[in-house]
């Protein structure tokens, strides 16, 4: 019989409508029922692509015994994580505070009359393992110290408050260091490197501050600015060479369990795929100009147009790692959609075109998975431009036994469930199941990468793509009667009060629309992007900045009481922190418009993180990217015709402007830089312009 949660609108949470525990959605219903009745709050938090997440749903929260315990001690609620990150975000941290690690699903314990942790985890075993104790015998333990260690608790719960309560209510610094952005740099590079990891995660953020300090010139500017190209090329070969990449039909993989970016967890997230668009750009801009560079993002934008666009011209959120290898199979396996057998290969692809493929990439007949003996994932040895008779492997081929197509532009219906994906007749793989909710701040992401792949490349579908979902979310995504900005939709339903993140995000990807159409001649011209960049700024002014100390909330004030703090993120995660972006969009604001209230709204925020980013560099790189724009911006008025040229380059802090009437280029100038609030003498030549730009990008050392 099927729980509350079967008609929710959240596919991770449908996926948990049958487990025989009791399960709640997070609402006020609930935290009463749980305080009427002392009962402490099991609050278990995951999403829908999530691996681990998948099997503690097949494990413990299938288990009849378990769920007999639960339901009879524990008030149980499910929370999917991409519609409440706002409260993932904070007992996210309670778990990071309580352990020193984090990951989903996040499980933890909360006292019912104020909601505060006192004990928390991810994944549980039904059985001991992994050096993780059983289930059923941890809610047995938690339960009797619950209601025996009362004192101990309420001291747990105070510290975990206080240090809750000091990472949310920051106090402003009287002024930003002169040094900060020199000194911050150089502490956060080093995460960039590949040596010592256990694991390997894309890490777009830190990613794209190293590249954006490689413009630094040593000995003036930061110290070893020259191997933060390097880093930054290392990490995107890595990413184009590697198994976390789909050689076969493009998009990035969520991360590698190895160290050597070989065996990915199969998921295939939004966020992390516009991201990475947006970062292998800048690499191709920067100079590093692989030709395997160009095939990711050439494959990767193929994937979002086949796989993980709506009709409606909106993206999908994300793609499970576990697929079905047949229909009658009772559960999925990790990665199947996408591994390879040895003879498998050899018979698809006969002797002579093997060859070809065993010496591009690394093959052998006992694979690479360790998980998966004898299955194969595509990882490349070098770079370079892979040879004709491999390319047609990979993506006619290979593709075609995966899809049972070798059509690579025609749209692919998703899998919206595994019932779906059991049950339909695929004519290839069955495919892994999709989540097809549109989030904005995730759509946004990839909306900027799309519009900075066609920036660089001159691809003009990319352009496309990008305007259609920006549009859709322009038209679609707002309160019937506030007309506020909405974060979800789920088929069609706008969904769930929009986070300072979907703000953040949204800003800056109608900026880079922005800056993308300033070339061009059409409907809507780069004022309409400006203007609905603007309007959206005044609105999350309202809803989410702190006028006592500065810098943006999560969430808005109605959202405050059921939330133990009022966050500010800052801190740099899979995707960047809403602070920091939102410091970089006022920065350009203030230098498209000449209103300088937004760069005195960007200088209150630093202020706000400035003892963060000076104590704890290295959690807050897109903190430092807002610092790098607010200390070195630069604005060029060009005519059109010249832009698209600037444009193929990197300029990290530097916007482009039309002249106008009101302020036309002087006459017999090519181009008119200015540093900040300074213009320059007007520039006669291309060489001229690109020499006063790059020295206003780093005048601030």
């Amino acid at each position: 019989m099927a729980n509350r949660l079967a008609t929710s609108s959240s596919l991770y949470l449908r996926k948990h409508a049958e487990n025989p525990v009791d399960w709640w959605p997070w609402i006020p219903e609930a935290l009463e029922k749980a305080r009427a009745e002392d009962r402490p709050i099991f609050l278990s938090i995951g999403y829908s692509s999530c691996h681990w997440c998948t099997v503690m749903e097949g494990e413990a929260f299938s288990n009849p015994e378990i769920a007999a315990f639960l339901n009879a001690h524990f008030l149980p609620i499910k929370v999917d994580r991409e519609e409440r990150p706002d409260l993932d975000s904070i007992y996210m941290q309670a778990l990071q505070l309580m352990s020193g690690q984090g990951g989903w699903p996040l499980n933890v314990f909360l006292t019912p009359d104020d909601l505060v942790p006192f004990y928390a985890g991810t994944y549980f075993p039904v059985e001991p393992r992994f050096g993780r104790p059983g289930f059923l015998a941890l809610l047995q333990r938690i339960l009797q110290f619950y209601r025996q260690e009362k004192e101990k608790i309420e001291e747990m719960k105070g510290q975990i408050l206080t240090a809750l309560t000091t990472l949310s209510d920051l106090v402003p610094e009287d002024h930003i260091p002169a040094d900060l952005l020199r000194s911050g740099i150089p502490k956060i590079q080093p995460l960039l490197a590949n040596a010592g990891a256990v694991q390997q995660f894309p890490m777009m953020p830190y990613a794209q501050l190293v590249l954006r300090s490689a413009r630094f010139d040593p000995p003036e500017g930061i110290p070893g600015s020259q191997s933060a190209l390097e880093r930054a090329k290392e990490r995107g070969m890595a990413l184009v060479l590697g198994g976390i990449f789909d050689h076969v039909a493009g998009g990035f993989h969520r991360y590698t369990v190895d160290p050597t970016w070989t065996v990915p967890h199969f998921e295939k997230m939004l966020y992390d795929n516009g991201q990475i668009l947006e970062f292998l750009s800048d690499l191709w801009a920067h100079g590093i100009q692989d030709p395997a560079i160009e095939r990711a993002v050439r494959l990767t934008v193929e994937w979002v147009a086949r796989e993980m666009t709506a009709p409606a011209g909106y993206f999908y959120a994300a793609q499970d790692a576990d697929s079905f290898a047949r229909a009658e199979d009772r559960e999925p396996e990790e990665g199947e959609f996408y591994v390879w057998r040895w003879q498998e290969l050899q018979d698809l692809l006969g002797e002579e075109t093997f060859r070809a493929l065993q010496q591009a990439f690394d093959l052998s007949p006992g694979g690479n998975f360790p998980d998966r003996p004898g299955c194969i994932v595509l990882q490349r040895k070098q770079g370079g431009a892979l040879p004709p008779e491999v390319e047609a492997a990979l993506t006619t081929h290979l593709f075609q036994a995966r899809y049972g197509s070798a059509e690579r532009r025609v749209p692919f219906p998703p899998a919206v469930d595994a019932q779906s994906a059991r049950l339909q007749s695929w004519p290839g793989r069955i495919p892994p199941v999709t989540d097809t909710k549109m989030i904005v701040s995730w759509n946004a992401l990839m909306i900027s990468g799309l519009a900075r792949a066609y920036q660089v490349f001159g691809n003009a579908d990319y352009l496309q793509f990008a305007l259609r979902a920006a549009q859709f979310i322009l038209s679609q995504q707002r309160h019937p009667e506030t007309g506020s900005l909405l974060r979800l939709n789920y088929d069609g339903t706008a969904q769930v009060p929009a986070k300072s993140e979907d703000y953040a995000l949204l800003i800056k990807a109608l900026l880079d629309l922005q800056q993308a159409c300033l070339p061009l001649v059409g409907d809507p011209t780069p004022q309409d992007w400006l203007q609905a960049a603007l309007q959206l700024q005044q609105e999350m002014d309202t809803q989410l900045w702190d006028p006592a100390r500065g810098g943006y909330f999560v969430s808005d004030a109605q959202s405050a009481p059921e939330l133990l703090v009022r966050e500010k993120e800052f801190q740099d995660n899979a995707t960047p922190a809403a602070n920091g972006v939102a410091i970089a969009n006022l920065v350009r604001l203030a230098a498209l418009t000449g209103d300088l209230d937004y760069l005195e709204r960007a200088e209150q925020a630093l202020k706000t993180f400035a003892h963060i980013m000076s104590t704890q560099p290295r959690t807050c790189p897109s903190l430092f990217a807002g610092l790098d724009w607010y200390s070195n911006w630069v604005k060029v008025t060009l005519e059109a015709d010249s832009i698209p040229a600037f444009q193929q380059r990197s300029w990290p802090t530097t916007v482009f402007a039309l002249p106008t009437e009101a302020e036309p280029l002087p006459e017999g100038a090519l181009g008119l830089v200015c540093w900040g609030n300074k213009c320059l003498a007007p520039a006669s030549s291309l060489e001229q312009i690109q020499s006063q730009i790059g020295k206003g990008q780093n005048r601030a050392y």
